[in-house]
């Protein structure tokens, strides 16, 4: 089972300045009609973690990260190598 931590959304945005600062990784993973979803990766204490943020997809939806969350759950991560398999085109010889 996965570590996890559970952090407060004022520590995560007043002490890591996070979302927007100090993310390792910080990618869109998927959007819904009116939200972006971000996954980020960040440092704390010498140890990773991940979790994911939304926010309005438009300037006319007002959503900040983590805005209805006061505790953010987030998982306890470690950088490796990974060998992936991908579908490719074959080239013509």
């Amino acid at each position: 089972m996965a570590r996890t931590k559970v952090f407060n959304k004022d520590y995560l945005m007043d002490e890591l300045d996070l979302p927007y600062e100090n993310t390792i990784v910080n990618r869109i993973v998927n959007t819904t009609r009116w939200s972006i979803i971000h996954e980020i990766v960040f440092e704390d204490n010498g140890k990773f973690y991940m979790t994911t943020y939304s926010e309005g997809a438009t300037e006319c939806q007002d959503e900040s990260p983590w805005e209805y969350d006061d505790e953010i759950k987030c998982t306890e991560v470690e950088l490796k190598e990974v060998k992936v398999k991908k579908w490719i085109p074959v080239e013509d010889e």
